[in-house]
């Protein structure tokens, strides 16, 4: 495979969570800038339609991600006002959390306990019936838990929206031009993150913690980002007739990757 597995800070079970809430709400500006709800709206509409399912099930979240930008737009769409999304996350954004749970009626709801996406099961509401997405998450897999993801999916005939917007179809070593254009680029967006805290703002301006590690996983994303060719070998006999895999790539403010997964008969019913 092209990816190499370089750490990214933010994968450490030690790395703070007030920290990592921060950098995933820079994550959130970043997919809103590159237009990732446009690109998403169409494959997951696409997903749910052809599984007959409305639920969904959003493996690592962070703070929420551009899943409920993309399940607003969808529910304003014929077809698709039932639509629901669970949000789920490893290292849950517990302030998300509760502000995302405390809005009475939403057709959206955050999972507070951990959730590995390599083993996934019954007890949330949706991972039996229902689409799974990872946006911009599943380059944090080893290729070992990676294939557990697909063949979970596979297994189970639950289809799977998997989609990235790190590339990594340049040679490496351009990729290392990343770092700098990163650090500057947090100093410029950090004003539009929400909610804005203290703690944002000290350690992006006075002490920069938050740019130099968001400079460093950015890069490294790009490093671990699965290369189309890299998802074949992922996929090497898993193909059957009763599921199919699509992948590809969308152009646009940035390209993005992306791999669905989609039961092809006897489609599980969800809702």
């Amino acid at each position: 495979m092209k990816r190499i597995h370089l750490f990214e800070i933010e994968d450490f079970s030690w790395f703070p969570g007030w920290l990592r809430a921060c950098m995933t709400r820079l994550l959130v500006i970043m997919h809103r800038a590159l237009g990732t709800r446009e690109a998403l709206v169409e494959l997951v509409a696409r997903a749910l339609k052809e599984s007959n399912t409305s639920n969904i099930v959003d493996l690592c979240s962070g703070s929420g991600g551009p899943m409920i930008d993309v399940v607003r737009t969808l529910r304003e769409k014929p077809g698709f006002e039932g639509i629901q999304l669970t949000l789920t996350d490893l290292y849950p954004n517990k302030e998300a959390a509760e502000r995302i749970n405390d809005q009475e009626g939403s057709h959206v709801s955050y999972q507070t306990t951990p959730v590995d996406a390599t083993k996934i099961g019954g007890d949330i509401a949706g991972f039996n019936h229902g689409l799974r997405t990872m946006v911009s998450s599943f380059h944090h897999m080893r290729p070992d838990n990676a294939r557990k993801i697909l063949e979970s999916a596979q297994r189970s005939r639950q289809p799977i929206c998997i989609f990235e917007i790190s590339d990594n179809s340049h040679p490496l070593f351009l990729g290392w031009l990343a770092l700098p254009i990163n650090f500057v680029m947090c100093l410029f967006i950090t004003p539009l993150a929400r909610p804005m805290t203290l703690r944002q703002l000290v350690f992006t301006y006075i002490v920069p913690i938050i740019p130099l590690c968001f400079a460093w996983d950015g890069a490294v994303s790009n490093a671990r980002t699965y290369t189309l060719a890299d998802l074949d070998e992922l996929l090497s006999g898993l193909q059957n007739e009763d599921y199919r895999w699509e992948k590809g790539v969308i152009g646009g403010r940035a390209k993005k990757l992306y791999l669905l997964g989609i039961p092809t008969r006897d489609a599980s019913a969800g809702g």
